[in-house]
């Protein structure tokens, strides 16, 4: 399969206010495909149509060759997801909650419980295994989100904002885990705020800016001006930032700023 996902102008609109404009978008399978905008450019909107928590308003996309409308069952069995704002079941405990969702995706009782010991080992959650998710930090109930999207093996993994409110130290783990996935063929659908991080680790990006799409490539292309349907950026040494920033930002005498600091 060429394209994990593709999309044909995918559109999902709020009253009057359209969330998602037209996106067409094209992941390569096995590929860390960053997926880049501002806040309200349209990047959770995206990822729930895709995951099929929200209907679309018109066009079309398919996961991992399922069409999302005609077969909504078979593509949410293969995929993974770990959204932005978590939702967890807080009187559950971690083991329990692992327990349940590997249930739910149809694995066996003894698949499960190995599978749960060894996410909350890698977690470095095994003392917590008693510990209710409401008593767990921010930072503990994400790898725990992170371990229930991974427990059924999904052959595409979707992760809204991983890195935030993690330390150093669980960053990295995530980073191995990830590269270890890619190794296995998964594709991983990410977006993030901080782009040093999509530069170094991403093999294509895409930049969405009002629901609309505005570049997508490799940092290469992006860099060469390759993707970007504009000349507002053109430098070979261009960072991603400074493509990001050329892209969405608004003019410099519009920026705002405080009477006292002018």
């Amino acid at each position: 399969m060429e394209h994990a996902i593709q999309t044909s102008g995918l559109r999902k609109v709020f009253g009057e206010i359209a969330a998602v404009n037209g996106l067409d978008l094209a992941v390569p399978s096995g590929a860390l495909f960053g997926f880049l905008g501002p806040n309200g450019a349209g990047k959770s909107t995206t990822i729930k149509m895709l995951t099929g928590l929200l209907s679309k308003t018109s066009g079309r996309a398919s996961v991992l060759g399922y069409d999302i409308d005609r077969d909504p069952v078979e593509f949410k069995r293969r995929i993974g997801v770990v959204p932005e704002e978590l939702v967890l079941f807080d009187r559950l405990t971690g083991e329990e909650y692992l327990t349940f969702v590997g249930r739910m995706y149809g694995l066996a009782k003894e698949i499960v419980r190995a599978r749960s010991t060894e996410l909350l080992d890698l977690m470095e959650l095994p003392r917590d295994r008693k510990k209710l998710i409401v008593d767990y930090s921010h930072g503990m109930k994400k790898k725990l989100a992170f371990s229930a999207a991974m427990i059924h093996e999904p052959r595409l993994l979707f992760l809204d904002e991983p890195f935030e409110g993690i330390d150093a130290i669980a960053s990295r783990m995530l980073k191995d885990l990830m590269q270890t996935l890619l190794d296995r063929g998964v594709t991983i659908f990410l977006t993030s705020h901080i782009l040093e991080i999509v530069e170094k680790l991403c093999s294509e990006i895409a930049i969405i800016h009002q629901g609309e799409l505005v570049a997508q490539g490799t940092l290469d292309e992006l860099q060469r001006g390759v993707a970007v349907p504009s000349d507002r950026v053109a430098a070979s040494t261009a960072t991603l930032e400074q493509i990001f920033l050329g892209l969405v930002e608004h003019d410099d005498e519009a920026r705002a700023t405080l009477s006292w600091l002018g």
